[in-house]
């Protein structure tokens, strides 16, 4: 199958990056050679082996495997080095004031699909960031200032580079966060799922979670990665290996990367993207009174954007909770360990009626039929959100597993955290409805939370 489009790497603010070319043989041994890869380099894409891993050929005729998101589409939007994807209205912020270059700017998506947004840093307005939406006239020409439009958005950006035209300053500087965060799949095969133990190295311990202990490592003494050692006994090994080859294809920004598993001994190991920031349960507690409201906004945004990818891959988490989810040294928070709680024996939740789930997270069809769902998933979800306004409370502090089931069944919900507006609660209580169908989805919820990011007041 040849797909032989044009791809270019887009490692923006990062003049090179470095990926592994890994050809076969007639004999199916792999070559491994460290190669690399300058930002602008053109590739034709000859197979998307999986969504993590693509074949490609080089300008010199060189084929090999590159990580897909390493390289987006020539001519496309992304392929700019100012366009930044998934990335929220405060994110922008932040990133625009870390630069501190007058005329600093990044183009985000709005809250509207398909609609734009210019972010602009002023040093000289004393430091304020202005946001401009990219808009269309009636006869489809683009604009960000009345008397001037253009065919496209990168012919507005062009323009808008020399001239400021009622903009605050003029884009002087494309600020793009690639160049600060590797993707997570770099420097890892395409091939195998299977990693051989001997090429981790063990270090420091991270934590114990559900399943077992958790450490820092590296892998071939390079990546960073996150090591987790499964107690025996703790969930059906047979089954999760082959849960496992489905979640390694799961690839999302906001998604804890799974890179493979150790089978050759046990404990089993499983080898996970490393979170330098750790469980977001623990950041909130810690850090959650010193960020800003708009910065918890911006945490619920990436926990929706993550389980909106799982709902559209009909993927149950089961288990989403602040303890269940991790955040990296950019304070962004990705969802993990998505689906593992299917093979879970002795699982650590148990109510005083003897079912076995997150009680005080979890719905009524859940604690009354044990019916999961993305709509169970939607609820979750709603608490994760009154977790960060609440700086990592506990819900339903005070009550047993079996004071929740009746409040819960009876219709009581959660109370509005003191620092949740009455439009963010009122997203929350969204996700408590007692019928699931009722609910939103992950994708409408995410819809709301972007309108709600981009119009604070």
């Amino acid at each position: 199958m040849l797909d032989n489009k044009i791809f270019s790497c887009d490692q923006k603010g990062n003049d090179k990056i470095f990926f592994y070319f890994v050809d076969k043989c007639d004999q199916c041994v792999f070559n491994v050679c460290c190669v690399v890869c300058p930002q602008g380099e053109e590739y034709v894409i000859l197979h998307k082996q999986d969504q993590l891993w693509w074949r490609a050929q080089d300008k010199h005729g060189n084929k090999g495997f590159i990580p897909s998101n390493y390289v987006t589409e020539k001519n496309k939007i992304e392929a700019n080095p100012w366009y930044c994807k998934n990335i929220t209205r405060t994110e922008a912020e932040q990133l625009l004031r870390q630069e501190a270059k007058e005329g600093g700017f990044v183009v985000r998506e709005s809250s509207q699909k398909g609609v734009y947004t210019v972010s602009v840093y002023s040093k000289i307005a004393g430091g304020d960031v202005r946001h401009y939406q990219i808009k269309m006239d009636d006869t489809g020409q683009f604009f960000l200032a009345g008397k001037h439009t253009f065919s496209s958005i990168p012919d507005v950006i062009h323009y808008h580079e020399h001239n400021a035209a009622g903009l605050i300053t003029r884009l002087r500087y494309a600020v793009g966060p690639m160049g600060r965060c590797a993707p997570a799949t770099a420097g890892f095969s395409s091939e195998k799922w299977e990693i051989n133990p001997s090429e981790l190295t063990f270090m420091k311990e991270l934590g114990c979670g559900q399943f077992g202990v958790v450490r820092l490592g590296k892998w071939r003494a390079q990546h960073k990665v996150a090591i987790k050692a499964i107690r025996e006994g703790a969930m059906y090994e047979e089954d999760f290996i082959e849960e496992a080859k489905v979640m390694m294809r799961l690839c999302h920004p906001k998604l804890v990367q799974l890179y493979g598993v150790c089978l050759q001994q046990r404990p089993l190991l499983i080898v996970a993207e490393f979170m330098e920031n750790g469980c977001l349960l623990n950041f909130l507690r810690k850090k959650a009174a010193d960020l800003k409201e708009a910065w918890l906004l911006s945490m619920c945004q990436d926990v929706c954007e993550g389980m909106e990818y799982l709902e559209a891959h009909n993927f149950i988490h089961r288990d989403l909770a602040a303890r269940n989810c991790l955040v990296d040294d950019h304070n962004t928070v990705k969802v993990s360990d998505f689906g593992m709680t299917r093979y879970v024996l002795d699982n650590q939740y148990i109510s005083s009626i003897g079912t076995k789930f997150p009680v005080k997270w979890s719905p009524p069809e859940v604690f009354h039929f044990s019916k999961f769902s993305s709509k169970s998933d939607v609820w979750s979800f709603g608490v994760v959100m009154w977790e960060i306004y609440s700086e990592g409370r506990m819900p339903f502090e005070n009550l047993t597993n079996q004071e929740v089931v009746v409040k819960i069944t009876s219709g009581n919900r959660l109370y509005r955290p003191h620092r949740a507006s009455k439009l963010l609660y009122a997203i929350m209580y969204r996700c408590w409805h007692e019928k699931p169908q009722a609910r939103p989805s992950f994708s409408e919820l995410l819809e709301d939370i972007r309108k709600l990011a981009e119009n604070p007041d």
